[in-house]
């Protein structure tokens, strides 16, 4: 039996035999796609000599490249070409050799009869054909062949999880990008051949943003300047007036300060009653109505000690004793109404979408530490999210057991793809509506994934045994936790680990909170 690679985490699972009567082979393979950026152009400035070039590159270049790599060329059109690799390393190879490649072969040529092709990488499930490939697996790779710069080498979140550690070369983060006739967004991710040449890039980017700021606020000062020199100059007399009469107008009577709301409550937005006095001849101001903040449903758990990690997978080894202090831990994830008290008060970075009772989704590991800071501020409370290891301990329950419920899946534990609910949702079922653990915590395993504070760890050698936060680390990237409703139910387990880009939003990520005592 074959194995397949999972898209997000890149484990190994055994594929499925085809059915009886079906003939049509289907595979798992990295894709790439390139195109030749402004082919019309040069086809209209010399159109044989174009030709003619184009067929010697893809006779001299493309095609041995694409073998020495181990791929196979699938099939050229006049500006194009798709390969197909068993290897995601090298089909990422391949492609920055081609494009390295064609910077030499440009360097004799005047700028605009270059040929720069533009490449997308994708990692999915194709149809095969003796001629030809098929499958959403191919459109991904097409695609983002198609927002690549000239010269540039995307590729997708897919790709990317799985060479990520494995080449020496940069990546820049384009976040989640809505490409043409794909359903999802898709994670988008430019390849920079220099491992360092993200880093400058950065750089150059900020001093760039540091000679604006200093522009504008120059314009600004300029601005001010002419301002006030521009104004006339007022005489005395223009400036000293007469008061006006004590009788000349009605007392206006002044409604009495609020009190200073309680530490851990929203102020209220409800003006004070005025004295009885002669109201004001304007028509007051409508009150508003109060505005109370919610605040996420806390557990209390006393702590202890419990084995954390599995022999499941790579990830989850070595399977080590550690000990966790007194914590509590939000009784849900936290749901899209307590997400957008923050969005309202103008602390959270996006206002989210669905019903209020559904876990807020399409979070980044830093959405979700601005709603943990901002309700820490709010309430003088230590609100935070919770290290991996207390988040293990209170998905457990007190328990050993593959799930929180014993070894095998049972309907109505937990909101997962092979667990009784509805994968093709766009948004997972309300907090709360599967039984909870031993805790008394609810979805502590499908409904959303959740991120927990620690950076990312290929694995749990070196990590504390104290239940602390694991820093250090491949920091770009953060844990995340419980698997989500379009994940199988190998997600659900406490044990189960992942991780993702801190600043890149998901559709099903989000969070829960923890506070200490």
């Amino acid at each position: 039996m074959g194995e397949i690679r999972d898209f997000k985490s890149g484990r190994s699972q055994p594929d499925n035999p085809q059915p009886p009567g079906n003939s049509i082979p289907r595979r798992l393979a990295a894709i790439v796609a390139g195109d030749i950026a402004g082919y019309s152009r040069l086809m209209q400035l010399d159109e044989e000599g174009t030709h003619t070039r184009v067929k010697r590159t893809v006779r001299d270049l493309i095609e041995p490249t694409i073998g020495e790599h181990h791929g196979k060329l699938v099939k050229t059109t006049g500006d194009g070409f798709i390969a197909m690799f068993d290897s995601p390393v090298e089909a990422v190879r391949c492609s920055i050799v081609i494009q390295q490649n064609m910077i030499g072969r440009n360097a004799a040529i005047a700028r605009d009869h270059w040929i720069e092709y533009r490449i997308g990488v994708n990692l999915g499930d194709v149809i095969i054909e003796p001629d030809d490939i098929y499958g959403d697996g191919v459109n991904v790779a097409s695609r983002l062949e198609g927002i690549a710069a000239p010269g540039d080498v995307f590729i997708s979140g897919g790709i990317y999880e799985q060479i990520k550690h494995k080449m020496v070369c940069g990546y820049e983060s384009l976040g989640d990008k809505k490409v043409k006739n794909i359903t999802d967004p898709v994670r988008v991710y430019r390849v920079l051949p220099d491992a360092a040449a993200y880093q400058r890039t950065r750089r150059r980017r900020e001093s760039i943003l540091l000679t604006l700021l200093g522009l504008a606020i120059t314009i600004i000062a300029g601005g001010v300047l002419w301002y006030l020199l521009a104004q006339p100059r007022s005489k005395p007399a223009d400036v000293a007036q007469a008061p006006p009469s004590p009788a000349a107008s009605p007392a206006v009577p002044q409604p009495a300060p609020s009190p200073a709301p309680a530490p851990g409550q929203a102020a209220s937005l409800v003006p004070s009653a005025a004295p009885t006095q002669q109201a004001s001849p304007q028509a007051a101001p409508s009150a508003s109505p109060a505005v109370s903040m919610p605040q996420p449903e806390m557990v209390s758990l006393q702590g202890g000690s419990f084995s954390m990690g599995s022999n499941d997978d790579p990830s989850e080894r070595p399977i080590r004793k550690v000990t966790v202090k007194p914590f509590a831990m939000g009784k849900y994830p936290v749901s899209v109404r307590e997400w957008n008290a923050c969005a309202a008060a103008k602390a959270c970075g996006f206002t989210a979408s669905g019903k209020d009772d559904a876990p807020v989704t399409n979070a980044s590991w830093s959405d979700a530490k601005q709603y943990v800071t901002w309700l820490a501020e709010q309430t003088k409370k230590a609100y935070r999210l919770p290290s991996e290891a207390e988040w293990e301990y209170a998905a457990r329950g007190g328990t050993q057991s593959k799930y929180w419920w014993g070894d095998q899946v049972q309907p109505g534990h937990a909101g997962c793809k092979d667990c009784g609910g509805d994968a093709a949702a766009e948004q997972p079922v309300k907090v709360g509506s599967f039984k909870p653990n031993p805790f008394g915590l609810y979805d502590m395993g499908g409904g959303v994934d959740q991120w927990v504070e620690d950076c990312w760890h290929r694995n749990y050698q070196g990590a504390p045994a104290d239940g602390a936060v694991w820093s250090g680390g491949d920091c770009a990237s953060h844990v995340i936790r419980s698997g989500s409703w379009k994940n199988d139910a190998r997600y659900v387990r406490p044990a189960n680990r992942d991780n993702y880009d801190t600043n890149v939003r998901y559709p099903t990520h989000g969070f829960r909170v923890a506070l200490s005592p």
